[in-house]
């Protein structure tokens, strides 16, 4: 898996990026028995409409999304958890 964490918005060119990058793992780095690389590009913002003309025709497997600029409190992540945990019981 391959992760590039941008501190801007995502760009048209990340998107590229990312795509020469995962082509270059599969061509060069990846053995015969291995799954195909995974490309995350992560942003403090995101264009819902630039990400999807940019990845048009992109057959790697690659995801972009936005990431938040703070962390949540202990127990906000402690009753996520919790919920997660419930939620996977039933």
């Amino acid at each position: 898996m391959l992760i590039d964490l941008k501190r801007a918005e995502i760009k048209h060119g990340d998107i590229g990026q990312m795509n020469m990058y995962l082509s270059y793992f599969k061509t060069e780095i990846c053995q015969p028995d291995d799954n195909l690389p995974i490309g995350i590009v992560l942003g403090a913002k995101k264009d819902e409409l630039l990400m999807e003309y940019a990845m048009e025709g992109i057959s790697n497997q690659l995801f972009t999304a936005r990431y938040q600029l703070y962390l949540p409190q202990k127990a906000e992540l402690q009753a996520q958890l919790n919920n997660i945990i419930d939620n996977a019981k039933n």
